[in-house]
């Protein structure tokens, strides 16, 4: 057994995010283990970029009411109790809603190789508020 003590909150890049948001690692296994797991806080309006997971990623809210969507889809809203998962390649984002924070458990792993994301363009005003 071992007890691995809380990081320290990290700040969001703005590079991959929009509007402040901030994470706390949870789990980054070693080898043979690749599961990561991180918990997300999202203030109101904030979201991540476009983005794609090796072996896709399963979202598990906690707090707040947020809003997912994956390419060509609809912007679906989530809430307390919601799980999202997303396939390997699928290309999505996911944030806070406009008048409210969200916090969710984000999980994935990487592949043999250690990829664990592609990120892409950051979500227009336009494509969050479409809904």
């Amino acid at each position: 057994m071992q007890i691995l003590k809380k990081q320290p909150t990290v700040k969001a890049p703005p590079e991959t995010f929009t509007g402040d948001a901030w994470f706390d690692v949870i789990a980054r296994g070693e080898e043979p283990s690749r599961i990561r797991v991180s918990v997300v806080r999202f203030a109101p309006g904030a979201r991540n970029a476009w983005h794609a997971h090796a072996v896709g990623q399963t979202v598990h809210v906690t707090d707040g009411i947020g809003l997912i969507q994956s390419r060509g889809g609809a912007v679906v809203e989530i809430h307390p109790g919601d799980t999202v998962q997303t396939p390997a390649g699928e290309w999505h984002w996911h944030g806070a809603t406009p008048g409210h924070f969200m916090t969710h458990l984000a999980m994935w792993e990487a592949n043999a190789e250690g990829q664990e994301a592609t990120w892409g363009d950051l979500v227009t005003d336009e494509e969050y508020g479409a809904r």
